[in-house]
């Protein structure tokens, strides 16, 4: 696989000066932008919501914005973040009534969707969905917080969905999230995954150029 993307993730960075933060990691060579959009009841956390993403627009950001909503119930602030200039938008399964219904909605505005796995559930739960994807969102970490540790045992599902992926013959990324750094991306792109959230491993460097530059260089390691 030679098409990836390298996605940071703004939970990690200054949002004191998000909008130059953002378009700074855009021009060292990122791909897309994470959102990790988190209501603290669904996991024990609170971040981000729609008004960041339309301010991050208004101000002239034109990358491409990856939304992974970890919130129930997901629908109306799903079509928020539409709204306010999401490209692409995955949720868990478990946190909707009706992940047909969901997925639909999304999809129905012209906006890309995906579905999140956390690293102790089972790809059955994606399987029946496959089809009407664009992406597959697979956690190496539990959410919550920035800054853990890899859970390589997230690998063999990886591998698993990368299967079921190429068995549908549709382009759906597979995105991987949680402890990605210069020594774990390698493993998880020898796995199948070809999309990388990195937050505190980017946002915390000096060089954002050279660390996604190093990045890149570490998925052939």
């Amino acid at each position: 696989m030679t098409d990836v993307r390298i996605a940071p993730s703004i939970l990690s960075a200054n949002f004191a000066a998000l909008g130059a933060e953002v378009n700074a990691v855009l021009d060292a060579g990122a791909d897309w932008i994470h959102f990790d959009v988190m209501d603290n009841h669904y996991v024990p956390n609170l971040t981000v919501g729609p008004m960041v993403c339309k301010s991050l627009r208004d101000s002239g950001v034109k990358g491409f914005l990856d939304v992974h909503l970890m919130i129930t119930p997901v629908d109306a602030l799903a079509q928020s973040f539409i709204e306010a200039g999401a490209d692409l938008i995955s949720f868990h399964p478990t946190a909707t009534g009706n992940i047909e219904e969901t997925i639909a909605m999304i999809k129905s505005s012209g906006t890309k969707v995906g579905l999140a796995l956390n690293p102790d559930e089972d790809v059955s739960l994606i399987e029946p969905y496959i089809s009407s994807l664009d992406l597959v969102l697979m956690m190496s970490v539990f959410p919550g917080f920035g800054g853990q540790k890899f859970i390589p045992e997230v690998l063999d599902n990886v591998k698993l969905v990368r299967s079921m992926i190429d068995a549908s013959g549709n382009d759906i990324k597979l995105e991987i999230d949680g402890g990605i750094n210069q020594d774990t991306i390698g493993q998880a792109y020898a796995a199948g995954a070809d999309t990388f959230v990195a937050g505190s491993a980017i946002f915390n460097t000096s060089d954002y150029k050279e660390t996604i530059t190093q990045l890149r260089a570490s998925l052939s390691t």
